[in-house]
């Protein structure tokens, strides 16, 4: 018999090693991401992600929800980091037409411009500390698997 039915289920030695690098891994590259963007660019790695997935947005805007869906971050964080932004000008935010409570976060031009200069030293760095790290292989299964993880937390509601 294994015992009660609500015990809990420990991690075993691969289970507990697994976990231990993945959580490991995250906090060294996003440390790591966070000083490169900060010294080079002066953005913290949440707003220059903020810059990325608005200048790929087909008109450079998206709704704030949508936004902080895509960024996985809070509302409140997101206006934080929008506002910071619209501070310096890379970001400006507009009302929606059709919805009174709607409000958009736009891309500006010195916003698409400063994303344009960040980019180069941050791939580089993505690439140093993760991608050129791993085979291709290992690359598939990470891409296989945290995807998988990701998919599962957004339909369980995170």
């Amino acid at each position: 018999m294994d015992g009660p039915k609500d015990a809990p289920r420990w991690l075993d030695e691969d289970e507990m090693a697994a976990w231990r690098g993945f959580v490991a891994a995250s906090n060294l590259i996003n440390r790591r991401l966070e000083q490169q963007l900060k010294e080079h660019a002066g953005l913290s790695h949440t707003q220059y992600e903020v810059l990325v997935h608005l200048s790929a947005a087909p008109d450079g805007s998206l709704r704030m929800t949508d936004l902080a869906d895509r960024l996985v971050t809070s509302k409140s964080g997101l206006t934080y980091q929008i506002t910071q932004l619209e501070k310096a000008g890379l970001v400006r935010r507009r009302s929606c037409a059709s919805d009174v409570r709607g409000v958009f976060a736009e891309l500006t031009a010195e916003g698409l411009a400063a994303l344009e200069a960040a980019a180069p030293g941050h791939v580089a760095t993505v690439r140093e500390v993760l991608i050129d790290v791993l085979s291709r292989e290992q690359l598939a299964v990470l891409a296989e698997s945290l995807g998988q993880v990701s998919a599962r937390l957004r339909a369980t509601g995170g």
